[in-house]
């Protein structure tokens, strides 16, 4: 499972916190029950296909959960962080969807896979030297992560910086060496690292600090942070957060783009959404489906989080919607 799997907490509409990072669940029983609250109306019936689509979350359900760089306050100089801050320039959510697609797809290393994006995208061009010395960028126990972490090396490297990548595992891991300076360097995701501080510091009853305002999440995360003696650079605008998948072949026989056009057009008995077994209770799943969009499924298939349950549920027509994540490598087109 993920370091940093999204279903959210609160009812206010925070992402996952890592202290619930069980939240998400490994995958459940395989099966389809009926929602709590099922719809009347015809729905729309799964339709197989080989390309999965994301639809826009045009009324901004989930969180800001952008890319971004953590650095242990001790070390953050402003060339350390401006050396940093040229891989987020580069990224977007289309790019690292492509950087996972060469390493959980096509089977590139991340590393391999980080050098030919830092190539192809001048990643290094114009980085000014630091102070130097050993820098040890963390790395979560997913793919995504370790790629992120051989890019900030490739920018560190550029800025005289002697680094090396460490994978170290979850959030509760490596959220404490950063602060210890065991690491120096860890990339992170904007919301969840401002509520992971937040509950940190206050308590998992805490009131949610994110938001689906960028600006404002990373505001609060630098206010925890500076509490922590933690730093941030730029959020890059490479988003890796809970969207809901539909083939291309479903979103063109029922036109649907958006999340509203599917609750408009597909809630009823005939319409599947799979997703991990907590998801029809959790605000940033199906309950946050029928509170901000009242899309009401007819049935939900409970699979796994954003994993290969859901995503040949969706490809083979066992379900028309379902819950992945919005940087997957099955999502790249082609």
């Amino acid at each position: 499972m993920r370091a940093r799997t999204r279903l959210a907490i609160g009812a206010v509409g925070a992402l996952t916190a890592a202290g619930l990072l069980t939240g998400c669940g490994e995958a459940g029983s395989s099966g389809t029950d009926a929602p709590e609250q099922a719809a009347s109306g015809a729905g729309c019936a799964p339709v197989a296909g080989d390309q999965l689509v994301v639809l826009e979350d045009d009324k901004k359900l989930q969180n800001t959960d952008n890319v971004i760089p953590a650095v242990n306050g001790d070390v953050a100089t402003p060339q350390l962080v401006a050396a940093l801050d040229k891989v987020s320039a580069a990224l977007d959510t289309p790019k690292l969807i492509q950087l996972n697609k060469a390493v959980d797809v096509d089977r590139k290393t991340p590393a391999v896979a980080a050098g030919e994006f830092a190539t192809a995208n001048n990643v290094t061009a114009g980085i000014a030297k630091g102070p130097g010395g050993r820098i040890v960028v963390g790395a979560g126990n997913f793919s995504e992560s370790q790629t992120l972490a051989e890019l900030y090396k490739i920018a560190l490297t550029a800025a005289g910086y002697q680094v090396t990548v460490q994978q170290i595992g979850s959030r509760e891991l490596y959220e404490p060496a950063l602060e210890k300076g065991e690491i120096q360097v860890v990339p992170e995701y904007a919301a969840t690292m401002a509520e992971f501080l937040n509950t940190k510091a206050n308590g998992q009853n805490a009131e949610p600090v994110s938001s689906p305002d960028l600006e404002k999440t990373v505001a609060a995360l630098k206010a925890a942070g500076d509490k922590a003696g933690l730093a941030f650079g730029a959020p890059s605008a490479a988003q890796d957060q809970n969207a809901f998948a539909v083939t291309s072949a479903f979103a063109d026989k029922y036109a649907v783009r958006t999340l509203s056009e599917l609750a408009e057009k597909c809630s009823g008995q005939a319409t599947v959404l799979a997703g991990p077994p907590e998801c029809p209770q959790r605000p940033k799943c199906q309950a946050g489906l029928i509170q901000v969009y009242n899309f009401k499924a007819g049935s939900f298939s409970s699979l796994d989080a954003g994993g290969p349950q859901t995503k040949n549920a969706l490809k083979t027509g066992a379900a028309s919607v379902g819950l992945v994540f919005s940087s997957d490598g099955a999502l790249a087109a082609g």
